[in-house]
C-alpha cells in the first residue's frame, strides 16, 4: 500500500485512534499538554514512515507505543520537571503499553475532563473538539471563524486551567454524572448548531462542524449504551442532519420545513435515526419514566421526517410530545 491509499489509511486511523491515543496517554502522564503533543508526534512518524514501511497491523498499538516513547523522550529533557522524570524512567521498557482498564474508560475520562464545568463554554467546545475530535487548532479556528492565535491561546488558557485548578482526569460518581453528563451534551448539540444554523461566515451551513459533532455524538452512544439522552441527541442530529440537501436552495437561500423536497432527504440517516427513537420510547415506557429534554426533540423531529409531505405531519402527536 502506497501513495495515496497509505494518505487516506492514516486519515481513518486518525479519525478512529486520535482519542483512544491522547487519553491513554493523558491517563498514564496526568499531562494533557504531554498527551496531546505525543500523540501528534506519533501521527507524524506515521506520516512518513507508513508510505515506505506499510501500515502496521494494529495501527492503534503502534500509535500508542510511539507516543508513550515521545512522551517519555520529553519528559525526560524537561530536566527541572525532576518527579515526572523519574517516573518516565520507571516507565522506561520496550513493552507495549497496556491500559490498566477498558480504553472506552480513559476516552470517557477524557471526554468528561474537556467539558468540566469549571470552563467556560468556549473553551470546552475547542478542548473537546482537540482532544476528543482530534481537530487541528487551525480547523477549530476556521469552523468558528476566529484567528489561529488566538483559538490557540484559548485551548491552552483551558488546558492550564484544568491544572491549576486540579480537575481530577476521572469520570464522574453516580451521583453526579447525570448532571455532568447533560453538559458534555450540551457542548456537542452546540457544535451541531453552530454548524447548522451557522452564526457568522458566508455559508448557511458548517458541514464540518455538523459532521465532527455527530462523530462525537456516535463515540458517546458507543461509551454509555444505555443512556437515553445520548442516544436521543444522537438521533435528533441524525435526522436534522438527514435534510441537510433540501435546507438550502441553489441560490444559497434557506429553506423551510415546509418547502423542502422531501425526496433529497437522506433516508439512511431517517431510519437510523427513528431506530433510536423507538429505542428511546421503549425504554422510557419500560422503566416508567420521562423522556429526556433530547429524547422529546428526536422524537418530535422522527414524526416530520415520517410525514411524505408538510400536510400529512401528525400534528396531534408532536402537541403531544411537546406536552410531556
Amino acid at each position: 500500500m502506497t501513495g495515496r491509499p497509505v494518505k487516506e489509511e492514516v486519515a481513518r486511523v486518525h479519525h478512529e485512534e486520535w482519542a483512544r491515543v491522547v487519553a491513554g496517554l493523558a491517563r498514564r502522564f496526568g499531562d494533557l499538554d504531554v498527551a496531546e503533543e505525543a500523540a501528534a508526534e506519533a501521527f507524524a512518524v506515521a506520516v512518513e514512515r507508513w508510505p515506505r514501511d506499510g501500515v502496521p497491523p494494529n495501527p492503534g498499538g503502534w500509535l500508542t507505543t510511539t507516543a508513550t516513547r515521545k512522551a517519555i523522550d520529553r519528559l525526560r529533557r524537561e530536566s527541572h520537571r525532576d518527579a515526572k522524570q523519574q517516573a518516565a524512567r520507571m516507565l522506561d521498557d520496550d513493552t507495549p503499553f497496556e491500559p490498566t482498564g477498558p480504553v472506552e474508560d480513559d476516552r470517557l475520562r477524557l471526554v468528561f475532563t474537556c467539558c468540566h464545568p469549571a470552563l467556560a463554554m468556549e473553551a470546552r467546545v475547542a478542548l473537546t473538539l482537540r482532544l476528543v475530535g482530534g481537530l487541528t487548532v487551525a480547523e477549530i479556528a476556521r469552523a468558528f471563524l476566529v484567528q489561529e492565535t488566538a483559538m490557540a491561546r484559548r485551548i491552552t488558557r483551558a488546558k492550564a486551567k484544568i491544572k491549576a485548578a486540579h480537575i481530577p482526569y476521572r469520570v464522574p460518581t453516580a451521583d453526579d454524572i447525570r448532571e455532568r453528563l447533560a453538559g458534555v451534551l450540551a457542548v456537542v448539540f452546540l457544535v451541531f448548531n453552530e454548524g447548522y444554523l451557522a452564526s457568522g461566515g458566508d455559508d448557511p451551513l458548517r458541514v464540518d462542524l455538523t459532521d465532527e459533532a455527530i462523530r462525537l455524538g456516535r463515540l458517546l452512544r458507543t461509551l454509555l449504551p444505555d443512556d437515553g439522552e445520548t442516544a436521543g441527541l444522537l438521533a435528533l442530529m441524525l435526522l436534522t442532519d438527514a435534510r441537510r440537501l433540501a435546507r438550502v436552495s441553489r441560490i444559497g437561500e434557506l429553506v423551510t420545513l415546509d418547502e423542502q423536497d422531501r425526496g433529497a432527504w437522506d433516508r439512511t440517516l431517517i431510519a437510523e435515526g427513528h431506530a433510536l427513537v423507538r429505542e428511546g420510547l421503549e425504554a422510557v415506557a419500560t422503566d416508567d419514566q420521562s423522556p429526556g429534554r433530547y429524547q422529546v426533540l428526536a422524537a418530535i423531529s422522527a414524526v416530520h421526517t415520517a410525514a411524505p409531505s408538510a400536510r400529512d405531519t401528525d400534528w396531534s402527536q408532536i402537541v403531544a410530545l411537546y406536552d410531556r
